[in-house]
């Protein structure tokens, strides 16, 4: 995987943002699932416990880049998969061990660095991945470097129509957008990347949302018109309290175009909704 600039925000600031560029898994290369450009959000990473993850990361950042802080190196900090210290994506300011990026840290420098992970048995879920070390040892998650691994249980039987899913929503709830990816459970495609996407349904099929909070903000999603069970409880719901780093994962069966969005008052006024599409 690499790190490169992407596209301007828009008021002249540059981001950045994470790109694949390999992945085999047991020698079997499924590269094509993700896109063949740096893209906001980084690439979805599909695990099932018990996989071993051995991650290379590159930086490909300009050097005429412009960085207030006093590091140029960035990293893969993890969440919820197990790992060793010297895979942890952090400064050697946390760690007290290495600055563990690739490009120049403050202390450490390296071409490129790999991350290896135990995907033990535990860790089902959807996690977030960002960088910790671009800037100052907070990372540039900020400017866009950040993604997901999504962890299928090894438990068989598996969960409710877990290999049944027609799509895969994963949204990150910023302070002032959703940014979002969908992934098509047949092709393992990833496509719809950027800010508040429209998401696409086929009729009457079960589709899977996948919600991580970013930033500082509380958030309360819903999905207009829709109904869900609370992951864990027999109770149905029809909206989600979220906060930071906190992540909400839930299925439903698509009968009905409509929006998703966030009714936290400030955030509905900055326009954080999208719309969910079922043909």
């Amino acid at each position: 995987m690499t790190a490169e600039e992407t596209q301007d925000d828009g008021f002249g600031n540059k981001l950045l943002a994470y790109k694949m560029l390999s992945h085999k898994v047991n020698g079997t290369d499924i590269t094509d699932r993700y896109s063949p450009n740096a893209t906001i959000p980084g690439p979805i990473i599909e695990l099932t416990e018990g996989d071993k993850v051995r991650l290379t990361l590159f930086n490909a950042i300009s050097d005429d880049y412009p960085v207030k802080g006093n590091s140029k190196q960035v990293s893969v900090h993890v969440h919820g998969v197990h790992y060793r210290i010297l895979s942890d994506g952090t400064l050697k300011v946390i760690n007290r061990i290495l600055d563990e990026g690739a490009g120049e840290g403050p202390e450490n420098t390296f071409v490129s660095y790999e991350y290896e992970w135990d995907v033990a048995p535990g860790t089902a879920g959807t996690w977030a991945y960002h960088d910790h070390n671009y800037d100052n040892h907070n990372g540039a998650e900020h400017k866009g470097l950040f993604g997901a691994i999504i962890v299928n249980p090894a438990a068989n039987p598996r969960p409710h129509n877990a290999s049944k899913y027609s799509k895969e929503y994963v949204l990150y709830l910023g302070d002032d957008a959703f940014w979002g990816v969908e992934i098509d459970s047949e092709t393992k495609k990833q496509t719809k990347h950027g800010v508040n996407p429209t998401l696409n349904a086929p009729k009457n099929t079960d589709v899977r949302f996948h919600l991580i909070a970013l930033g500082t903000d509380l958030h309360q999603f819903t999905l207009n018109g829709y109904r869900w069970l609370d992951p864990g409880t027999p109770k149905l719901i029809n909206q989600a309290a979220i906060g930071p780093l906190e992540k909400h994962v839930f299925y439903v069966r698509a009968k009905n175009s409509t929006q998703y969005m966030d009714n936290n008052f400030s955030n509905k006024l900055l326009g954080m909704k999208g719309n969910f599409i079922v043909d």
